[in-house]
């Protein structure tokens, strides 16, 4: 992985000052993920995923990720942010969970058979999601980058990262802010 230096494009005006919504977010992503020449910016690595630092709405934290074919994220959760990505170039893939998971307190979980969601994500497609949603991204093009404009409210915690052998899920790590920056 390498880091790229901060960028900040214009953040949406807000109409007040009050924290930004998910539906905030999204417009946020949207927004940056039309700026091509942002888009085109971003250093891409063949080996692994490159970021890019955006200040986002409303002391959002924001991130512009470059996906190299076949990587992906694995399973994890951005802890009590709510959140919204979009992907800019290339197709990801979102495999998730519908299911809240307890916040605290445990290491491994039985999911049940009807919670796991699949979303294919071209370009210019994005979603949000709630406080503690559980899932991976990933990029399957055995050919192409994929880029995507990521952003979180509050800026995240931390993340808990999780190992997933069929229906058992673990917790196996718990990153904060100070291992990723």
């Amino acid at each position: 992985m390498s880091v790229s230096p901060s960028l900040a494009p214009t953040p949406p005006a807000q109409g007040s000052a009050s924290a930004p919504t998910q539906t905030d977010l999204l417009g946020f992503v949207r927004q940056v993920a039309a700026d091509a020449e942002l888009i085109a910016s971003l250093p891409l690595d063949p080996e692994g995923r490159t970021w890019v630092r955006l200040e986002g709405p409303g002391g959002s934290e924001a991130w512009l990720i470059g996906w190299p074919p076949g990587t992906g994220t694995g399973w994890h959760d951005h802890a009590e942010s709510v959140g919204a990505f979009i992907t800019a170039t290339g197709e990801l893939k979102e495999n998730s969970l519908a299911v809240r998971l307890p916040a605290d307190g445990w290491k491994t979980l039985e999911l049940t058979d009807d919670v796991d969601r699949e979303r294919r994500l071209p370009a210019g497609k994005g979603r949000s999601f709630g406080r503690h949603h559980v899932h991976e991204v990933l990029n399957e093009s055995t050919d192409r980058h994929a880029i995507s404009v990521h952003a979180y409210y509050p800026p995240l915690p931390r993340i808990r990262r999780y190992s997933r052998t069929g229906p058992v899920l673990r917790l196996e790590q718990v990153e904060r802010p100070e291992d990723w920056q």
